[in-house]
């Protein structure tokens, strides 16, 4: 059996893309979801092994040293995210595509390992400023993890130039049309 190929949708906080990356999920049933692990806490929406495999800071360490990461950061101080090579491996063996929601650092160290048989898509917000009134409107964070956000934000829009394709979020549905077609292109594409 062929193993599956990988789709890396990276972006600033706010950017739309697990909203993009849920509706590839509902529409393609050769993707599957790469689960990611962190140290942070559950949201109150959030289940472990569905949103994420939440683990403690020891144990989200202890992986790190046994090298069980495929990727790897500390995104914020003490809040790590990480990416389980197992996970990845397990839908890749079943035929099936591996589906990416991921920080930018990430998603560039995933094309690097994976190289052509990965397609790497970045999620840009029409600006910061439109990105900062989604931030708000989600009404997830307080105003200083709003703030942290913005200033990350600005940096990894500076990534822009390491993804294989840049697709620009200003309406969802649009959105949501470019990265179905671009996905199928890639599947459909012969490596």
């Amino acid at each position: 059996m062929k193993k599956g190929k990988l789709f890396i949708f990276s972006a600033p906080s706010g950017s739309g893309k697990t909203t993009i990356v849920r509706h590839l999920l509902s529409k393609k049933s050769s993707l599957e979801f790469s689960v990611s692990a962190t140290s942070r806490s559950p949201r109150h929406t959030e289940e472990d092994g569905a949103d994420y495999y939440f683990l403690s800071t020891d144990t989200f360490r202890q992986k790190i040293d046994e090298g069980a990461f495929l990727e790897w950061e500390e995104v914020y101080e003490g809040t790590f995210y990480g990416t389980l090579l197992e996970e990845v491996e397990r839908i890749r063996e079943k035929g099936n595509h591996v589906l990416f929601d991921v920080d930018v650092v990430g998603g560039v160290n995933i094309k690097n390992y994976y190289g052509d048989s990965a397609l790497s898509i970045f999620v840009k917000p029409p600006s910061v400023e439109e990105l900062e009134n989604r931030l708000h409107a989600r009404s997830t964070d307080s105003k200083e993890v709003i703030q942290k956000r913005i200033e990350k934000a600005e940096y990894e829009l500076s990534f822009e130039t390491k993804f294989d394709y840049v697709l620009i979020n200003d309406q969802i549905d649009k959105a949501f049309e470019e990265a179905e077609s671009v996905v199928d292109k890639f599947i459909n594409k012969s490596n």
